[in-house]
């Protein structure tokens, strides 16, 4: 079936990948007051131009997002993502806008901290995102898994160098205040920085970005149409968490929607832009080495098992399953496989995943129900 449709097409669709501007700032530390943008309001491309094409549906050309493995339109289907850093504190709440994120990733930042990073697949008509934070280098090689285009507020020194080398938007560059970084005013600072689609596609315009997906790009395998992974085998997986010490989040499954519905600091995990609770079809819990910069201040998550094997869980439907990972460099993509050294199969759907320390893997927990993950916990 074909349908008449107007696409927006950026003049920066078609373009190569070339080297931001200067990015030798750092981040300043977290108890210093980040650089103030006063709020304004995001003004309408240049440039952008308007055609009436004729395209057909997602179903029709079978194209398929990156991120969830659901049908989307062709131009979707190729566009590269664009994942931004997102802080997770009781400061920081609420956070607006991540319940639009395909995929979210969390991993350990300073004392028992998380921060979390969502990936968009479409950002082109983004609600406010916010707060955006500083880099921590390992989020920029999570990020780079899925080839996408990484928005932060600042960066620790010991991402400066890599992320020379990266197709990113810094809120400390100041070539994109009011571009693509503002501020709300009527919360307090470092919380209160925030972007949205208009601002994400102004910036990637400013820096010339590619914004195209290479040809046959793959990050997860996911499950055929019709198709739903049950994990018939695996253990009951009523609640699950992750064990963070600090926001102590968990999942429950809702059976009634099929989904994982997310909590941390002792409730509901709310996106304060239209009161959603984050939920997910999938949750990968990705157990990782680290260890301490020598400043003894930031910790050096490792995102490759270069020639090792990593370990895991898997979990969808209510149900659990022990999981292996292999990553040969930092800047590469995981594979992941079941017990049997199966490459694993994940529903279609949204997907949370959990970077877990390798000396607190001992912590997570997979709960046959509710009743057992309370009295767990007490």
């Amino acid at each position: 079936m074909r349908h008449r449709k107007k696409t927006i097409l950026f003049a920066s669709l078609c373009c190569l990948a070339f080297a931001g501007c200067g990015k030798g700032n750092e981040e300043a530390p977290e108890s210093t007051e980040e650089l103030l943008v006063m709020e304004t309001e995001s003004e309408s491309l240049e440039g952008e131009i308007v055609m009436d094409t004729e395209t057909e549906t997602a179903e029709d050309l079978g194209n398929r997002g990156l991120l969830t493995g659901e049908p989307v339109d062709e131009v979707v289907a190729h566009l590269r993502p664009a994942s931004c850093m997102v802080g997770n504190t009781t400061d920081a709440m609420p956070q607006y806008g991540i319940s639009n994120a395909d995929v979210i990733y969390e991993a350990p930042a300073e004392g028992g901290l998380t921060r979390i990073m969502p990936i968009f697949q479409d950002y082109r008509e983004l609600p406010t995102i916010m707060s955006q934070r500083s880099c921590r280098h390992y989020f920029a090689y999570f990020s780079n898994e899925f080839d996408a285009i990484y928005v932060h507020y600042g960066q620790a020194i010991y991402a400066t160098e890599m992320l020379k080398s990266m197709d990113d938007l810094n809120g400390l560059d100041g070539d994109l205040a009011d571009v693509t970084f503002f501020r709300d005013n009527s919360r307090k600072s470092p919380h209160n920085a925030y972007i949205n689609g208009d601002s994400i596609i102004a910036g990637i315009e400013k820096r010339e970005y590619r914004t195209t997906l290479p040809d046959d790009f793959k990050h997860y395998t996911f499950a055929k149409d019709g198709e739903e992974v049950t994990l018939e085998n695996g253990e009951d997986a009523a609640v699950v968490e992750p064990g963070f010490p600090v926001n102590k989040p968990w999942f429950e499954y809702d059976e009634s929607t099929g989904l994982y519905k997310r909590f941390q600091y002792k409730g509901a995990h709310i996106d304060g832009g239209n009161g959603e609770q984050l939920a997910f079809k999938n949750i990968i819990f990705r157990v990782c080495d680290y260890k301490m910069e020598p400043d003894n201040k930031y910790l050096d998550v490792k995102t490759a098992t270069y020639d090792q094997v990593g370990t895991g869980k898997y979990i969808t439907n209510g149900k659990a399953i022990d999981i292996t990972w292999t990553k040969s460099v930092e800047n590469g993509k995981p594979h992941y496989f079941d017990a049997d050294g199966n490459e694993l199969v994940i529903n279609q759907g949204k997907t949370f995943v959990c970077a877990v320390l390798n000396d607190s893997a001992d912590k997570m927990g997979i709960y046959a129900s509710k009743s057992d993950f309370e009295a767990a916990r007490k």
